[in-house]
């Protein structure tokens, strides 16, 4: 457990190595103001827990059906999780083993389809992510991939596109969500297409998965066949992954267990694909976290917490078109922007590196329709929900808008850099991180 007198005392002095490198990221993170999207601070709470005694324990299987003896607590903690998931976004089902977001997805995909099958997938130089069917990735390995696009003039999905792509390839599954979308996903209009040619439609909310859990965004339960997320990101907790069910029903392909002789139910086959299917043992102490982490966004305060992550976003957004930046879709409905920098003359991978080196942290990101490569790009990807944790608001918004504005008009000039950079320390000094785990 981590000791706010004395923190990592046992590491500092039984590996100082490692126990300096661990201290030079906490101090990182305090002096940073971290932009990247997909990143929070997690809790304390969730801290201890993840550092427990759990990461000892084996338990292959599922609560009261383990591979393993002395699994009476780590039931408990996972059967917490999963109450815990079902409640928080109102649904009948729950798996909280996998290990990311891109395992979550494997085993949806896994459990639906056989491999060959077409699915439909959120283009990745329009938003989407590599698990929708990029040719590098798994998905684009095994299934045969239609990506659908956003409209060159809205920056949201082209959904009379979507719709003929979708009459002409038939799917058997259409993924809606994305890594890089700055509005709320439409999962109804999604969801008239998937009837239309008989897909299933699975939801990956990864990114606004905290928007969801509080009523902020709309909720894809109602509309969606199975959901995917991550645990971090808007909804705070560990690093990790879950699949979640509006409500568990009898399987669609009538197969049968071999033993048994009785009709499986989708969760049925949903649990075995991520486990023996495509993992192994659990992490004990990764779910008991979030348990924890679930329990605290069940509370009313988290709801304003998730709030205050959109106006934030929605402050910057507009500061920034105030200073001529173009935002993809003209702007965001969550805690992502999408910056083409094609007009400022300046490429994702350059703003990335000096805006690193003044103290703050954004990634490059492709734009739609963009002609650079992922490598390079002509856009970057910025998100409040780290910042917010740390208790900034619309001033502070406002002020950060400004900096990454002084560094990118001058992005060779090492001295602006310094003076932002110094900046950056005064506006972190005001909202501590982890303060009780310095020396």
């Amino acid at each position: 457990m981590v000791s706010t007198k004395e923190p990592y005392t046992f590491l500092q002095n039984t590996d100082s190595e490692l126990y300096d490198i661990l201290m030079r990221e906490v101090s990182r993170e305090d002096h940073t103001l971290e932009l990247i999207a997909s990143e929070n601070f997690v809790s304390y709470p969730v801290l201890e827990m993840a550092g427990g005694v759990m990461t000892n324990k084996y338990a292959e299987g599922y609560p009261g059906a383990r591979y393993y003896g002395g699994c009476e607590h780590v039931d408990e903690a996972e059967n917490l999780a999963r109450e815990r998931a079902q409640k928080l976004f109102n649904c009948g089902y729950a798996n909280v083993q996998p290990h990311s977001g891109s395992q979550a997805n494997m085993a949806a995909l896994m459990t639906f389809l056989n491999v060959g099958d077409t699915i439909m997938g959120l283009d990745l130089a329009h938003g989407g992510h590599l698990t929708h069917g990029s040719p590098v990735n798994f998905s684009g390995k095994l299934y045969n991939v239609v990506s659908y696009q956003v409209s060159r003039e809205t920056g949201r999905v082209n959904f009379d596109e979507c719709r003929k792509q979708a009459k002409e390839h038939k799917p058997k599954i259409i993924i809606c969500g994305g890594s890089a979308y700055p509005r709320f996903i439409e999962f109804e209009q999604f969801r008239e297409i998937a009837d239309e040619v008989g897909a299933f439609l699975m939801a990956d909310i990864a990114h606004p998965a905290g928007l969801v859990a509080t009523g902020i965004h709309p909720s894809p339960m109602p509309y969606c066949d199975v959901v995917t997320t991550t645990t971090h990101k808007t909804l705070r907790g560990p690093r990790g992954g879950m699949i979640l069910m509006d409500k568990d029903v009898e399987n669609p392909w009538g197969v049968v267990a071999p033993k048994s002789g009785r009709t499986k139910m989708i969760s049925e086959l949903l649990n075995s694909t991520v486990m023996p299917g495509i993992q192994g043992g659990p992490l004990m102490h990764i779910i008991a976290a979030k348990a924890v982490a679930f329990g605290e966004a069940l509370k009313p305060e988290f709801k304003t917490y998730a709030q205050q992550i959109v106006d934030n976003a929605q402050t910057m957004a507009n500061a920034l078109l105030e200073k001529d930046y173009q935002l993809v879709s003209g702007g965001t409905d969550t805690h992502v922007i999408l910056i083409d920098l094609t007009h400022k003359g300046v490429t994702g991978k350059a703003a990335e590196k000096a805006l690193e080196r003044a103290g703050i942290t954004v990634n490059k990101n492709m734009v739609p329709f963009d002609e650079r490569s992922p490598f390079v790009t002509s856009g970057m990807r910025v998100g409040t929900p780290a910042i917010t944790t740390r208790g900034m608001g619309k001033n502070e918004m406002n002020h950060i808008v400004d900096l990454i504005d002084q560094v990118i008009s001058d992005i060779e000039n090492d001295t602006t850099n310094d003076r932002v950079k110094s900046e950056v320390n005064t506006i972190c000094d005001s909202f501590p991180l982890y303060r009780e785990l310095h020396d």
